[in-house]
């Protein structure tokens, strides 16, 4: 005869429920589905370990009742073998009055606590395993009994419907964000950049007309049309990102945002950055490596020698790939030609290897008013630049 929960669990059920229903935040969802289901077999330590895409083995793994100092003792946490994998290749509950006498027992790390009794409950999300609850040592008992495998049976199918409506939700708040950066990306374009580019031609009109000045006027007029210019950039820079959707920022223009923003802290200071061209699309994965090693050592250079205030970078991607790194510093260094002949210690031998490797050239110049300008130029594969059918 199976066991009947009492209200005391049931109500304890029911609020355990409804506080999933308060968080759509997928991560905080997953903590707290692993926190109630513990505290409803009252279950001394309790884990909820999620599946990976492919449903074989365990790509995350939250756990209650361990503290931080436990975690780090133990080390790697599990990814699905012995009794944790059964539920795996088994999608059934499981109680066991001492996991340590299954077949399936062994393998726990050294610092890992002693642990006897075990529940185990399948988390399903329309009908496919989503991950699985695991707990451990009934507090107040020998082992879990069926009333605490109901409950937390219970807890996990409220618990599939949660996580579904948190993945639904975070779809829709995806989609709207992709609408909106959709429709700033074809405002910046349809008028700001128009409107910019109109500017630049009218100044460039007007230089005609200053010639008899003393040339005051005109500089000032070709400094605002590289102003323009320089603002046209980062404008498309913008655009090009508001276009890209979360799942493709995983490519070489957000591994360059990485660099800056490891670079940052050595620095004291934030890079200013420019794209120019589609460099995820471009730019193939051997020559983007060499890139971005470059641009680390680049930055490891200027803030370790150059003393500098403010970093500029800029990537130009066409039919070749343009990085330049220029800095407002003391100058670090001896002569160009030196340097590239083979100063080590700057790491600058290692960053025109990486240009000649795909056929390209590197070379470094001090500034008119002070600083360094390092250029990295490679050309690109015409299998990347050529047109679809080219």
């Amino acid at each position: 005869m199976r066991g009947l929960a009492g209200p005391q669990s049931l109500r304890q059920l029911l609020a355990a429920v409804q506080s999933l229903s308060s968080d759509l935040d997928l991560d905080n969802m997953l903590q707290r589905i692993t926190q109630s289901a513990t505290d409803l077999a009252e279950a001394r330590y309790g884990a909820l370990g999620v599946l990976d895409p492919t449903g074989t083995r365990l790509a995350q793994f939250i756990t209650v009742g361990l503290n931080d100092e436990q975690r780090r003792a133990i080390g790697n946490l599990p990814d699905g073998h012995g009794i944790l994998g059964l539920l795996i290749t088994d999608a059934r509950p499981i109680r066991l009055a001492n996991l340590h006498d299954h077949s399936e027992a062994g393998g726990y790390p050294a610092n890992h606590p002693k642990m006897h009794s075990f529940l185990g409950v399948p988390v399903l999300v329309r009908d496919e395993v989503f991950g699985n609850l695991y707990l451990t040592d009934k507090i107040d008992g020998d082992e879990f009994t069926e009333v605490d495998e109901e409950l937390v049976v219970g807890l996990a199918s409220a618990a599939g419907v949660a996580i579904e409506n948190a993945r639904l939700h975070a779809r829709v708040r995806e989609l709207a964000l992709t609408e909106d950066r959709e429709r700033i990306a074809r405002d910046l374009h349809d008028t700001v950049i128009q409107r910019l580019f109109a500017t630049g031609m009218s100044l460039q009109s007007a230089i005609t007309l200053v010639r008899s000045d003393t040339g005051k006027a005109t500089s000032r007029i070709e400094q605002a049309i590289d102003d323009l210019d320089v603002t046209i950039k980062e404008i498309r820079t913008a655009i090009f990102a508001l276009e890209q959707p979360p799942a493709a920022r995983a490519g070489v223009r957000s591994q360059v945002l990485d660099v800056l923003q490891d670079a940052t802290h050595a620095l004291g200071f934030e890079p200013r950055l420019i794209f120019d061209g589609p460099i995820d699309t471009l730019v193939p994965p051997a020559i983007a490596e060499s890139a971005l090693a470059t641009l680390r050592e680049a930055l490891s250079n200027v803030a370790k020698h150059a003393q500098a205030s403010v970093v500029d970078v800029e990537l130009i991607v066409g039919d070749e790939l343009v990085m330049a790194v220029r800095d407002d510093g003391v100058g670090c260094m001896p002569p160009a030609a030196e340097l590239v002949a083979g100063l080590e210690g700057h790491g600058l031998a290692n960053m025109a290897a990486r240009a000649e490797e795909h056929g390209g050239c590197f070379t470094v110049e001090r500034g008119d008013e002070g600083g360094t300008s390092v250029q990295w130029r490679v050309p690109l594969p015409a299998l990347y630049h050529a047109k679809p059918g080219g």
